[in-house]
């Protein structure tokens, strides 16, 4: 599964962290970096919390990122909770730490995933209009998210597809998808967003699996189909964490090297704060610590 040379400079990369919650998940977060920055990211994400929950954590770790890293650093951005003003606010609180390239999320309600969404009414309605929000705030990169196997609220695929659009239109840079484990629904879900005239790249999110229970029931609350396949892979290594690890590694390489030889180029590792699984799926792809990539999706 290892890509040849040629391959591997044409791919871009990036990761996504979280604010940690504790003192221990902070030396965590920090360990993973130090050891995942050498692989040399196009840029990393750090995510925000349901209802603005977590916005000075993110800010936190955010300039963190920014003054003692040399990653190009994105924060998440919701406007779920919160009027126009108070999220302009928050912008200009991340622009004065440095932050020029957002990830605009509508956000999740603070309810809770099922409960129904709300928007504020003197607020951002959804990601669409928080884009062009940004937009006219200043000359910001932005990223949105994309869902190949439909957000769990979303009608049917084409309202989800249209409201890419409508984030593109506004100004998104590129999608960022949900992560996913059938190649063959992405490529038809991508079929359909060059259908309706989207162009801009839209990045598939690979999620590495630590435990596959764990995520099933991550996956059940996201929408994401968790291929029947995965078990067989998984199949007897519960108890064996290093054997599990190794599986784990080859799925996800496996599942980049099948979207590279379909023509992607760029893809968005979901790290969980933790390093030797995201660098044993770089390993098995053939990429070296601190090697250069020609292209990549920041550039």
């Amino acid at each position: 599964m290892v890509l040849n040379s040629d391959a591997r400079k044409r791919i871009g990369i990036s990761f996504e962290f979280f604010p940690p919650k504790s003192d221990e998940a902070e030396v965590q977060l920090w360990k993973a970096v130090s050891e995942l920055q050498d692989w040399n990211p196009d840029f990393v994400s750090v995510t925000y919390g349901a209802g603005g929950t977590t916005k000075a954590p993110t800010l936190a770790t955010v300039s963190r990122f920014i003054a003692s890293t040399p990653l190009a650093t994105a924060s998440h951005l919701t406007c779920v909770g919160a009027t126009k003003d108070e999220t302009h606010s928050v912008v200009e609180s991340f622009r004065a730490a440095g932050v020029k390239h957002f990830v605009a999320l509508r956000g999740d309600t603070p309810d809770g995933v099922g409960a129904p969404y709300n928007p504020h009414p003197g607020g951002y309605a959804n990601a669409a209009e928080l884009v062009a929000g940004l937009r006219e705030i200043g000359a910001f990169e932005i990223s949105v998210s994309a869902y190949p196997e439909k957000h769990p609220e979303s009608r049917d695929v084409a309202a989800d597809i249209e409201m890419l659009k409508r984030k593109a239109e506004n100004g998104a840079n590129r999608a960022l998808t949900q992560f996913f484990f059938d190649n063959d629904n992405f490529e038809r879900y991508l079929e359909k967003v060059r259908a309706a005239g989207i162009s801009i790249p839209v990045v598939p999110g690979i999620m590495p699996i630590m435990n596959l229970t764990q995520l099933k029931r991550f996956a059940g609350a996201c929408g994401t189909v968790i291929p029947g396949f995965l078990d067989d892979r998984f199949a007897g290594y519960d108890d064996k964490p290093e054997e599990r690890a190794k599986v784990a590694a080859e799925v996800a390489a496996e599942q980049i090297e099948d979207l590279a030889k379909r023509g992607i180029s760029d893809f968005h590792l979901y790290t969980m704060n933790r390093s030797p699984l995201v660098s044993a799926v770089l390993t098995n792809l053939g990429f070296k610590r601190n090697e250069a990539k020609s292209t990549g999706a920041a550039a």
